[in-house]
């Protein structure tokens, strides 16, 4: 037996453990059926397919499923008083492993030497963004933490695959911190507003993100105001005054205003150092 066929032999047992091999057995061993193996796997479909009509899928989990509890989508924003566990919790059917996962274990290696790790990235990914979208379909918000668990893989990681899909496709998927604006991170902001002079309508933006309309309309405001300023050539304490906003989030704006207006040249104050 070759390393690749006992490679294979062991993964494949591992989605052998679903309702359709186990009828098939129960139909071998205590009901004596027995014959051409053909007919038994026919007759096993023949009733798994009968009981996914009367048992829909919703309602059951299935091989590779995971039952998770996760914050509820309910259109509530995040609050800085506010803790985890104040958050409404919604529960989730996650489909953690396909069978085509666990085909793709199944790896021949290719020649070149870093054509696993592509391969394992390819595969990670995918999984990630089967497990944002379905549950964001059952009304859940999955974090970076979250996934880092389910995954088994670090925040840095999660958040590679994040920007490396975004660049990708150019789709945000629907990460708690992006749905509920979380966190002093711009990355929301950029992306919001990268897609705004690209000349996306704001009803486009709020389906491509899955920020809710208000959080995109304001966004769009604060940049506008930033831009309109710089184009006036206030300084960044000036903005601030006028705007009524923190030195911090006007630098956000500023270096997004500098990115897609750079002859501009507007002036980002350098962040001061705290001392220890």
């Amino acid at each position: 037996m070759t390393y690749n066929s006992q490679i294979r032999d062991r993964y494949e047992s591992v989605s052998k453990r679903d309702f359709k091999t186990s009828l098939i057995r129960l139909l071998e061993t205590e009901y004596k059926i027995l014959g051409s193996r053909r007919i038994l796997v026919m007759l096993s479909e023949e009733i798994e397919q009968l009981h996914q009509e009367y048992y829909p899928k919703a309602n059951r989990l299935q091989f590779g499923d995971v039952l998770w509890q996760t914050t509820k989508d309910d259109g509530q924003r995040q609050n800085y008083g506010k803790k985890t566990e104040d958050y409404s919790v919604q529960t989730v059917i996650l489909p953690l492993v396909r069978k085509e996962d666990v085909e793709r274990r199944i790896y021949f290696k290719k020649g070149d030497r870093n054509s696993n790790y592509r391969h394992r990235e390819c595969r990670d990914i995918e999984q990630m963004v089967r497990l944002l979208k379905s549950a964001k379909a059952q009304g859940g918000l999955l974090s970076g933490a979250e996934l880092s668990v389910l995954m088994n893989r670090t925040l840095g990681t999660v958040g590679k695959y994040l920007k490396a899909y975004f660049e990708k496709t150019g789709e945000i998927l629907p990460m708690k911190g992006y749905v509920l604006d979380q966190g002093s991170n711009p990355t929301h902001k950029g992306i919001i507003i990268s897609l705004y002079e690209r000349g996306i309508s704001p009803a486009d933006i709020v389906l491509k993100t899955g920020h809710t309309q208000y959080a995109v309309d304001r966004y769009i405001k604060s940049y506008d105001q930033v831009l309109a300023l710089s184009q006036k050539k206030h300084d960044a304490i000036s903005i601030c005054q006028i705007t009524g906003r923190s030195m911090n989030t006007v630098c956000q704006y500023l270096r997004l205003v500098n990115d897609f207006h750079p002859k501009l040249r507007v002036v980002i104050p350098e962040r001061k150092n705290k001392k220890r």
